[in-house]
Formats: structure tokens, C-alpha cells, sequence
């Protein structure tokens, strides 16, 4: 958490509420405006990860919705799958067969390519 964004906090927000992650999310109760619309913000629990924003909450932040999504909103449908940060560069990122850091080796080609070649 930065000092200065804790500190404007303490003294400029509201909580509305936290998900299930722990991430709290404020606005501003002085009145205080971004673009006509009230300044609102997330404090994240651990580390600053945009990805980490569930979408009932994405959709508050960005002024989709005047009041956070219920918690009936939230539920997870049967065909959904459970929320996940982005994995990219870390050791959980996809790597398809072939790719480098998961063996790098293809399986070879079946025949079935035909390399285009001018007339």
C-alpha cells in the first residue's frame, strides 16, 4: 500500500465494502469529483494487482453501477469458473506444447502443410 493513498484515505474516503479477496473499496466523502462522476478507489490486500478487481466491483470503480453488484450478482453461475489473477510471467503462465521454458519441442509436423510459393 503507498503512504500517500493510505493517508488521503483516512481523511477523504468512505469504505462501501471489501470482496472476498480482502481488497477494500472507498469514495470519497467530501464531495470530491474525477470527471463529474465521484472519486472512488480500491485498497488492495497485498499486492497492487489490477486483476485482482472481481467484476460486481470492476463495475462499481469504473461507474457502471451507481451501488456495488449484491452478493446475489457475485454468485458464481455453474458454467463459471473461479476468479484468477493474471498469471502472465510468473510460473503459472500458459505455455503451450513446444514453447521454451516447457521442454521446447514440437510435435513434428503430419504433412498436411503446404508452404505457399509465388506463381
Amino acid at each position: 500500500m503507498n503512504i500517500g493513498t493510505t493517508i488521503y484515505t483516512w481523511l477523504n474516503g468512505r469504505q462501501v465494502g471489501i470482496d472476498e479477496f480482502g481488497n477494500r473499496y472507498f469514495e470519497a466523502n467530501n464531495g470530491a469529483m474525477l470527471h463529474n462522476r465521484p472519486r472512488r478507489w480500491c485498497m488492495f490486500k497485498g499486492d497492487a494487482e489490477a486483476s485482482m478487481v472481481p467484476p460486481e466491483w470492476h463495475a462499481w470503480l469504473h461507474h457502471m453501477t451507481p451501488e456495488p453488484l449484491t452478493d446475489e450478482a457475485a454468485r458464481a453461475r455453474s458454467w463459471q469458473k473461479p476468479h484468477e489473477p493474471n498469471h502472465t510471467g510468473t510460473i503459472k503462465a500458459y505455455r503451450p506444447k513446444g514453447h521454451d521454458l516447457s521442454g521446447g519441442t514440437r510435435a513434428h509436423a503430419t504433412g498436411d502443410y503446404e508452404a505457399w510459393t509465388p506463381e
